[in-house]
């Protein structure tokens, strides 16, 4: 596999313009304490681009950006689909982990995803119904954890390892026959030296976290951006 992929295209127009011709301009803070250049540059960007009738300027700008298209190159080898859950693991893990500790923001998640102590009936009441409860972002942060653990296990392939120990000793002694005498069954036996023991009820319950976290990633996969 190469992938190849470039960033993603910025428009400039006639108030990008104006802003680079501006340079010198001191930003102001607003009430918010966003900085943002004054606002006569801001009507300086409108002068250019023609106000209600779009100027020669701004059309140039747009048949530039008609011309302009992002870079992206993917080229996919027969191996990288032989265990493609994998393939993909390594690529959307550290992608989830970047926008984990990146994030300026969180979608709305639905209370039937995360535990009882997240959900917006355990949070309080809320000022006005335009307001985000308290637990609005804890639920995206416990959304992103879960897919990230997903991951993680499926790059890792390992994880069962610590729920098994000791070594096997076994044999398949025959317990039916034909006809003619020939074997149609077997019974596994236990060796003297068999040791093995594994908790599969322990690992059951990590193989539903981590289909969970699988669910999770298709359900919310168009909320994942920042």
């Amino acid at each position: 596999m190469k992938v190849k992929i470039g960033p993603y295209k910025a428009w400039i127009g006639p108030y990008q313009i104006a802003e680079a011709l501006c340079f010198w301009a001191k930003p102001v803070v607003d009430k918010y304490g966003s900085k943002s250049k004054p606002d006569w540059v801001h009507d300086f960007g409108t002068w250019l681009s023609g106000g209600e009738k779009d100027s020669w300027l701004l059309k140039v700008c747009q048949w530039i950006e008609s011309k302009r298209t992002r870079q992206i190159y993917v080229r996919i080898d027969k191996c990288d689909t032989w265990s493609m859950d994998n393939t993909l693991a390594h690529i959307v893990l550290p992608m989830l982990r970047q926008l984990d500790a990146n994030k300026h923001g969180a979608p709305c998640v639905d209370d039937e995803d995360v535990p009882e102590e997240l959900r917006s009936t355990s949070a309080t009441a809320k000022e006005s119904d335009f307001d985000t409860d308290a637990n609005h972002f804890a639920r995206w942060d416990y959304v992103l954890k879960q897919m990230i653990f997903a991951f993680e296990c499926k790059v890792d392939g390992s994880w069962q390892d610590k729920y098994s120990s000791g070594i096997h000793d076994i044999s398949f002694e025959p317990s039916a026959w034909d006809e003619a005498g020939k074997p149609t069954m077997h019974e596994m036996k236990r060796g003297p030296n068999d040791t093995y023991e594994c908790d599969y009820e322990g690992m059951d319950v990590q193989q539903k976290q981590i289909s969970n976290g699988f669910r999770l990633f298709g359900k919310y996969y168009e909320n994942l951006w920042d």
